[in-house]
């Protein structure tokens, strides 16, 4: 019996509209799958009006770009991209909450600080609020520094990522707009044309 295909982390990158109701239409496009999504980052892009998404999964190459293709049939979506962790540039941020005394007390908040990046964001009577960037490993050390100082609460964000050989996406819209030239703004004005212009 064959061996499954490798799988392994992948960063799907999907340019869009920002429309009611699109972000329940992708996540049923894996729900359907039963595709685990792991982190989900939405935010502005470089782009007025346009929208990123930013999506973590664990699964093979096939399958992701069989995902990527599903997503761009959505009428809102511009563009989809998907890589591998070593195709990008990614951080998160993490926050925890410890108690002040006991964190005065037992161990110097610089040292803990120093080793391991994070810095203080909030430092009041009854608890102390510590932020880090960095990689899962880089803020889950910090989970298990901070577990015998009595952490209260921890939140970590949802990861954000660049791509490395990507010239951005703002780059091939300004490409098109200088070879097709188009009258009045209209709404979806580059979808008609977006794979033979969208592509990094």
């Amino acid at each position: 019996m064959s061996q499954p295909p490798d799988r392994q982390e992948y960063n799907i990158t999907a340019y869009t509209e920002n429309q009611v109701g699109l972000l329940n239409r992708i996540a049923i496009i894996f729900s359907r799958r039963k595709i685990n999504i792991e982190s989900l980052n939405v935010s502005p892009s470089e782009i007025e009006g346009i929208h990123r998404f930013n999506i973590v999964i664990t699964e093979t190459e096939e399958v992701v770009s069989k995902l990527a293709r599903q997503i761009e049939k959505q009428v809102e979506v511009l563009k989809v991209y998907y890589n591998t962790n070593a195709d990008v540039i990614w951080q998160e941020m993490a926050l925890y909450k410890v108690p002040t005394d006991v964190i005065a007390e037992k161990a110097s908040v610089e040292r803990l600080l120093r080793e391991n990046g994070a810095r203080a964001v909030v430092i009041r009577k009854d608890y102390t609020v510590f932020e880090t960037t960095g990689h899962r490993e880089e803020t889950d050390a910090l989970i298990k520094v901070l577990q015998p100082y009595g952490l209260i609460e921890f939140v970590r964000s949802a990861r954000i990522a660049i791509i490395k050989a990507s010239d951005g996406f703002n780059h091939k819209l300004r490409e098109f707009e200088r070879r097709e030239p188009g009258e009045d703004v209209a709404e979806n004005e580059f979808l008609n044309n977006r794979d033979a212009v969208f592509t990094m």
